[in-house]
């Protein structure tokens, strides 16, 4: 799909990955709604934005796990720039690590990491089948295809999201409903780092896996690759190639998959 002159929403557009990928959208002529927790940041990425590219966005805080907050920005981005063309459920929370994780911190990331992504489809593919386009960019994570050493919360979720993920495509995809599923290891983010300063040595763990996995890359990066994505209407979309070697060999043999990753986990819970 072509982005400009299209209607985007950015969910978790206040920094990072969904930052960058608003900024990109408006640099290719969308306009775009900047949707965030914090309405703070929301606003700064959208007033960057319009220093550059004037009118081209809105700035809103929501929590978008809450289907009332994601009918609100929709129908605010229409009012304001036009039916939505492209939704990207970029928001996300790293979540417990162990077994000790409650229900409460379940259904928090539940929400966060897969509700907000089934809620926000609910509203928006009806839609986009009667006018036959629409595009739906979930961001998940390398470890919804492998897995996150240190965090049951955050490998559980990610690895539901690409599933809806999947579903979705292959439900809407002859209706003229384009779906892409970003799997990214390591980004430069706050998200990267929550681990390693949290003390507890499965999220040190954690860090320390993915930061040894592969080059840690910066938003921008990313954000490149989601819209190249965007434009080839492409499913899978890898920032870090070597995940997909990876994921082959994950299923080639998982049994012996398994055996590695638990001399991975001990090889780093050995230095924490």
């Amino acid at each position: 799909m072509k982005v400009a002159q299209k209607v985007a929403i950015v969910t978790g557009g206040g920094g990072g990955i969904g930052g960058a990928i608003a900024e990109r959208l408006a640099a290719q002529g969308a306009k775009v709604m900047v949707a965030d927790l914090d309405p703070t940041a929301a606003a700064a990425v959208a007033n960057r934005i319009n220093d550059r590219h004037p009118g081209s966005a809105l700035a809103e805080g929501a929590d978008v796990a809450n289907a009332d907050h994601i009918r609100r920005i929709i129908e605010r981005a229409e009012t304001e720039f036009g039916p939505v063309a492209l939704y990207f459920a970029n928001a996300g929370v790293g979540g417990a690590p162990g077994l000790e994780a409650s229900d409460a911190d379940w259904d928090h990331v539940l929400d966060v990491n897969l509700r907000a992504h089934i809620r926000a489809a609910q509203q928006l593919v009806p839609k986009w089948i009667e006018r036959g386009e629409g595009y739906f960019v979930t961001t998940a994570s390398a470890a919804g295809l492998l897995t996150q050493i240190g965090s049951a919360t955050y490998a559980v979720t990610k690895h539901a999201a690409v599933g809806f993920a999947e579903w979705l495509s292959v439900t809407y995809g002859d209706q003229g409903i384009c779906v892409s599923c970003l799997c990214p290891m390591g980004v430069d983010t706050a998200m990267l780092y929550a681990g390693r300063d949290s003390g507890d040595p499965l999220g040190v763990a954690a860090t320390q896996a993915v930061m040894s996995a592969g080059e840690v890359l910066q938003p921008a990066q990313v954000a490149d690759v989601v819209l190249d994505a965007v434009d080839r209407e492409t499913f899978l979309v890898l920032p870090h190639g070597n995940v997909l070697s990876m994921y082959q060999q994950k299923g080639s043999d998982y049994d012996r998959w398994i055996r590695g990753m638990r001399r991975y986990q001990g090889s780093l819970l050995g230095h924490v």
